[in-house]
């Protein structure tokens, strides 16, 4: 910036060279202009970038590494022969100032005021990495020998400690050496994967269509087969069992059924109600005696009486019936206790009456 300040190479007229030497002689000024305003109190402006994050106390923000600021420099000490600088910057936030100084024992930079730093240190001995050798630890080895031989012991300690981290990572260097072997390996495990992935792809695929859906399967876990197999989306019993069951439930119920048998009994109070006995029937070959049929006399009274009483006995008998005055026979309908229709008998009450035939038949 200042070369392309200084290409102004006009010389006035009064210049001279032995007596300015120089352009900024002349005008009394220097190289670095504003930045050097300070420059006898001992302060040189510089351009100085935040070393790590830190918050300001100011305004309690966050300042990000890497962030510029226009910093004042100033020499503040030595650390043997290596000076100390310390920084004061303006927080470009607030109107707080940040002071920030070297630390070349740790090779570090500390916050002398205004911030607090964001702990992100890499510690060297947690991490297992060599330390920078003090120097006062320098000055004894160099001068005190049995202080020398302490510390080789300590040494030779760590490398035995250190031994079998050492053939491990060696052994692990070797089985990568051969190229060619691990990327046919490689490729092997490849292909299965691959193959395995086309796989689940069609069986998703399928599942899909035969579902009707369209949506995106997720891979399959053992946790969801653990649920899966909790669920259970059939009866408890088997077809088997339920036609063996059901089968058990029409073996042991009655032939005839509860409706067949209400019909009945309805039938049978219908006709206790109204005292209704059915017709005989008659068969051929039957007698005068089971008809129940009496041949009357004429008015002439030519037929016996024994034979007439005779006939109306075995009628009388055969039907319950009582004997009306007149010579008829009129059966009766006896009732039971409980008034149940009987079925029809061989023998029945009919009277056939020849009272007005003229003509006087044997039977």
């Amino acid at each position: 910036m200042g070369e392309r300040k200084g290409t102004n190479k006009y010389y006035p007229p009064d210049f001279d060279p032995a007596k300015h030497g120089s352009l900024n002689r002349y005008r009394n000024s220097h190289p670095l202009r504003e930045r050097a305003r300070k420059l006898s109190q001992g302060i040189l402006i510089i351009r100085f970038e935040m070393p790590y994050n830190i918050w300001c106390d100011g305004c309690k923000n966050h300042i990000g590494m890497g962030v510029r600021y226009n910093a004042e420099k100033k020499k503040v000490g030595n650390y043997y022969t290596t000076p100390i600088y310390r920084f004061r910057m303006k927080c470009h936030l607030c109107v707080n100032y940040i002071e920030m100084q070297t630390d070349p024992a740790s090779c570090d930079y500390v916050i002398v005021s205004g911030a607090q730093r964001k702990e992100e240190r890499w510690d060297m001995a947690e991490n297992e990495q060599i330390l920078t050798t003090e120097h006062e630890e320098k000055q004894k080895l160099e001068t005190d020998s049995m202080f020398r031989l302490e510390h080789g012991v300590k040494d030779k300690e760590k490398l035995q400690r250190a031994a079998p981290s050492l053939s491990e990572l060696q052994e692990a260097q070797s089985a990568w050496r051969d190229d060619f072997a691990l990327n046919s390996l490689l490729r092997s495990k490849f292909r299965v994967e691959k193959k395995q992935i086309r796989e689940e792809e069609e069986r998703d695929q399928a599942l899909l269509k035969k579902t009707s859906l369209d949506l995106k399967l997720l891979p399959e876990t053992e946790e969801d087969k653990k649920l899966a197999a909790l669920l259970k989306y059939r009866s408890l019993e088997s077809y088997d069992r339920k036609q063996q069951k059901k089968r058990s439930e029409i073996s042991g119920r009655s032939w005839f059924s509860p409706v067949g048998d209400r019909k009945l009994q309805t039938t049978g109070s219908a006709i206790k109600k109204l005292m209704i006995q059915p017709k005989p029937l008659l068969s051929p070959g039957a007698s005068t005696v089971a008809l129940g049929v009496v041949r009357r006399t004429s008015k002439d009274g030519s037929q016996s009486d024994s034979k007439r009483q005779t006939a109306e006995e075995a009628t009388g008998h055969s039907s319950g019936g009582e004997r009306q005055p007149g010579g008829s026979v009129t059966q009766t309908v006896s009732s039971t206790e409980d008034d149940a229709p009987r079925p029809p008998t061989s023998t029945s009450g009919l009277v056939v009456d020849y009272s007005d035939s003229s003509s006087e038949a044997e039977v």
